[in-house]
């Protein structure tokens, strides 16, 4: 027990960094959060934070050691997780100027609202098929907890780690959606998802690259 509050802190302070850089999973809840509200965006991010629970059972059962020393294994993670990011990549790029600004938020909750369902799917996959996510907790449970840590430590890290991501994917999309800066967003949003369509794009190329190189 006395080596485990050091151990946590450590754990708190490498996972925020990593959480607080830009990425697929802030790309996602940005463009949730200024096309369909409060609701889609806190739904992804739940999701998002479910996913971690994912990377860290792999870690835990050893199947991110098998990606990390399995090239085509690897590879098949990457393209998938590059292909979902070229298709929300595309979807933003073909975001259009509202016809009628002042209906512009009514519109985007009533029309096109996605399902609470739909948005937490999204941000699963999004951050769940993330090979470099999975990577990041294996090296985070090598190289940081040590190997003399109960498992029952290393499931309270994994447990905080998701919900600490939700928690904080959630606080932005709490920002994200005050109504100045929704409103603001949403008049002009149709550039913020071009521009999140060509940073998806991006991060796709990016996969696809590495995992062609790896």
């Amino acid at each position: 027990m006395a080596g485990f509050w050091p151990e946590f802190l450590l754990i708190a302070v490498v996972h925020l960094m990593a959480v607080a850089s830009p990425g697929p999973d802030f790309a996602i809840v940005l463009r949730y959060a200024v096309r369909f509200g409060r609701k889609a965006a806190t739904a992804a991010s739940l999701g998002i934070g479910a996913a971690i629970l994912l990377h860290v059972t792999w870690s835990l059962v050893g199947i991110a050691v098998l990606i990390q020393t399995t090239p085509w294994l690897f590879n098949v993670l990457s393209f998938a997780a590059a292909g979902y990011l070229f298709y929300i990549g595309i979807m933003a790029l073909r975001s259009s100027a509202p016809s009628h600004p002042e209906q512009a938020i009514a519109n985007s909750v009533h029309e096109n609202m996605p399902s609470t369902g739909k948005a937490f799917v999204a941000g699963f996959i999004t951050n769940g098929l993330n090979p470099k996510a999975t990577l990041f907790f294996l090296s985070l449970f090598a190289v940081i907890i040590s190997p003399a840590t109960p498992l029952f430590y290393k499931v309270i890290y994994g447990g905080y780690m998701a919900a600490a991501t939700a928690a904080w994917f959630c606080m932005l999309s709490i920002i994200l959606t005050q109504t100045k800066v929704r409103g603001f967003l949403l008049l002009k949003g149709y550039w913020f998802d071009r521009l999140m369509g060509l940073l998806l794009l991006a991060l796709a190329m990016h996969l696809v690259v590495s995992g062609i190189n790896r």
